[in-house]
Formats: C-alpha cells, sequence, structure tokens
C-alpha cells in the first residue's frame, strides 16, 4: 500500500464523518405526515437559523462530491496499476 492510497483512504474517512456529522446535525425540512396534514406549525427562525442549514447543506454537498471523486480517483489509478 502506498503513501497515495494511504491519504485516499484518510481523506475518504474524515469525508464520511464530515457527511454524517452535518448530515445529523442539519434541522429536518418537514414534519412528516403530521406536517402534512395539520399544516407547518413551528416556523424556523428568521435569519441565522436558515443560512445556517444553508451552509451545512452547502458543506455535505461538498464533502460528498470530494467523497465521490476520490473514491473514482482511487479505482482508476489502482486499476492501472494493478
Amino acid at each position: 500500500m502506498g503513501a497515495f492510497e494511504i491519504i485516499c483512504g484518510v481523506v475518504l474517512m474524515a469525508a464520511a464523518v464530515v457527511i454524517i456529522v452535518l448530515t445529523m446535525a442539519q434541522e429536518s425540512k418537514g414534519r412528516g405526515l403530521s406536517g402534512a396534514i395539520m399544516g407547518e406549525g413551528g416556523q424556523m427562525e428568521a435569519g441565522r437559523t436558515r443560512s445556517k442549514d444553508a451552509r451545512m447543506a452547502l458543506c455535505t454537498k461538498v464533502a460528498g462530491v470530494v467523497f465521490i471523486v476520490v473514491t473514482i480517483l482511487v479505482s482508476v489509478i489502482s486499476a492501472r496499476l494493478g
């Protein structure tokens, strides 16, 4: 196992942890079936909460893209070397 594979493995694990943490930290978008039937009772706080959730959603998307790109990169390079 070369240094490149070790570095990519660490990047993949870090990206996976970031995706999990950011996904769990985000507010849910709806209230499920009761929210659909009864209507949305609790409105989000204006301003900060929305921008915070938007930033977390963007960071989650970036971490997902990094995860996918590194996975494909490792697959291609290991196929060429092996």
